[in-house]
């Protein structure tokens, strides 16, 4: 039985933001497939992790004998987020970008999942394990836009989640989504639609390709 680990950081609820109806609609195409598959679902803005501290990350490069009671404690949120992570069989991520990056809370997750020795280094825990990013934004950053440059959110997300903890990472990104809200992009509401329809589209095929890979 495979297990799904969907973690959303979008701060708006499900029918207020891109990410969360995108990544509801792939978590439950993969369920549709995988019916006997676990979802565990984490929710970052609801229920934030601790941002990493001293203690938390000194932690990590010291004996666990030698820990204090202060790195004991914050080491041990710190495997249990990894933890979960090592058990996964696939992850989906929402990541809207929020000025220019990813929200301060899908920061934080990775602050306390990258543990060097462990799960980065020469061989990352959680290795080969897919992983699908809803990268969601407000405006066109893709190649060629005049906001090319600003695209932080897939390149620092290529960096951790694939050079870094060796995942297999595929995004999903649903671009212009504030043309429906800001006058000045009225039109390109058309463009709008046309992405989000297809982050459903292949919302759909990657999460019935990814429960048919995990089936196997």
């Amino acid at each position: 039985m495979a297990t799904l680990l969907h973690i959303d950081s979008s701060v708006f609820p499900v029918e207020a933001s891109s990410s969360r109806a995108v990544t509801t609609a792939f978590r439950d195409h993969w369920l549709e497939q995988h019916p006997e598959g676990t979802v565990v679902h984490r929710d970052l803005a609801t229920q934030p992790v601790p941002h990493l501290t001293a203690a938390a990350h000194t932690a990590g490069f010291a004996d666990p004998a030698s820990h204090t009671p202060e790195q004991a404690a914050a080491f041990a949120e710190r495997i249990r987020l990894i933890e979960e992570l090592e058990r996964a069989d696939a992850v989906l991520i929402g990541a809207p970008m929020y000025n220019f990056s990813i929200p301060s809370t899908l920061k934080a997750w990775l602050d306390n999942v990258i543990l060097f020795g462990r799960t980065a280094g020469e061989t990352p825990s959680a290795k080969g394990t897919p992983v699908t990013v809803v990268a969601s934004r407000g405006g066109a950053y893709g190649p060629g836009t005049p906001r090319e440059g600003y695209e932080y959110v897939q390149n620092y997300l290529k960096a951790v989640l694939v050079d870094a903890l060796g995942l297999e990472a595929d995004f999903i990104v649903p671009e212009l989504t504030m043309a429906p809200h800001n006058p000045a992009m009225a039109e390109l509401v058309p463009l709008y639609e046309a992405s989000r329809d297809r982050a459903f589209e292949e919302a759909a095929a990657k999460a019935k390709e990814l429960a048919r890979r995990l089936a196997a």
